[in-house]
């Protein structure tokens, strides 16, 4: 694909995918495995394809990495964003916390303008805010007050909004590979301290569920940092929406949950901030050269 830009956002999509996919499958598999585990089973199975992929030398490319100190940054702020995201989900509704999460491509935007400096059109802007409107349109929060699980969600989003924004900064001076097995390094010492505590030893089909969830993890982290490299933050931020249709998909094709109607009047107005992205950087790109 010549142009770069769409590029990155086609890798974006399927990244956002392939993690609503993992999140399908850790939904599965909380029911008799801690969360703990499945993250440090995640970071096993990434980490070894890491090595599988990189060869004899990639230990030293690790080591040497310009990058290890922002990675650390980003993947603490990762970790801390998963807790308060799951601390949140205990006390909200799925629709409540799903709403005020997805204030992460806003605050994205909005970072990537101050801490990036990239030019956001007003284009971009329209997209983040048809985005925003067709999440809380689908999820319809209703009565939501102010209290501790609500500030929760919040710091999740403005966590993860962070993290994008760092990944951006990280993806230009690093492959994608390096970046996920530093990464998966910080995740696999943190999850591990809590093994000998929490281990539960899974049956066949808990183990291939936990193996499949970091093969997929990896396959869309790998997307999501090559989909940086090409875009911008501000491009690619309406596209985190996304993954709320096809958690919709899914939910309806495993555990047959059938949408409302505010759902599909939302996914419309989500695929038209996708859409608005396309075209106007298209046109863009067509006028460029």
């Amino acid at each position: 694909m010549k142009n770069p830009v769409s590029l990155g956002i086609l890798l974006t999509g399927f990244a956002y995918m392939l993690f609503t996919a993992h999140d399908a499958a850790i939904k599965l598999l909380v029911a008799t495995i801690p969360v703990w585990q499945i993250l440090f089973f995640r970071s096993v199975t990434i980490l070894a394809g890491c090595f599988l992929f990189g060869g004899p030398s990639f230990a030293r490319q690790m080591v040497r990495s310009p990058i290890i100190k922002p990675m650390m940054v980003r993947s603490t702020l990762l970790l801390v964003a998963w807790i308060s995201f799951y601390s949140a989900a205990g006390y909200l509704q799925l629709a409540e916390v799903t709403t005020l999460y997805y204030a992460a491509p806003v605050v994205g935007t909005i970072l990537a303008r101050i801490v990036l400096r990239e030019r956001v059109t007003a284009a971009r802007w329209t997209a983040v805010g048809v985005g925003f409107v067709g999440v809380i349109i689908a999820c319809n929060p209703v009565g939501l007050k102010i209290s501790w699980p609500v500030y929760l969600a919040l710091q999740a989003a403005v966590l993860w909004a962070c993290a994008m924004v760092l990944l951006r900064k990280t993806a230009l001076h690093e492959k994608s590979v390096v970046q996920m097995a530093i990464s998966s390094c910080f995740f696999l010492a943190m999850t591990g301290v809590t093994m000998p505590f929490l281990w539960k030893t899974p049956n066949a089909y808990e183990l291939a569920l936990l193996c499949s969830t970091g093969v997929v993890a990896g396959i869309a982290q790998f997307a999501l940092f090559e989909g940086m490299r090409k875009a911008p933050v501000s491009v690619l931020a309406p596209f985190e929406y996304t993954s709320l249709i096809w958690a919709f998909v899914l939910g309806y094709l495993i555990w047959q949950d059938v949408p409302a109607h505010n759902v599909f009047a939302g996914g419309a107005l989500i695929l038209s901030a996708g859409c608005i992205i396309v075209f106007f950087e298209r046109r863009a790109s067509r006028v460029a050269t």
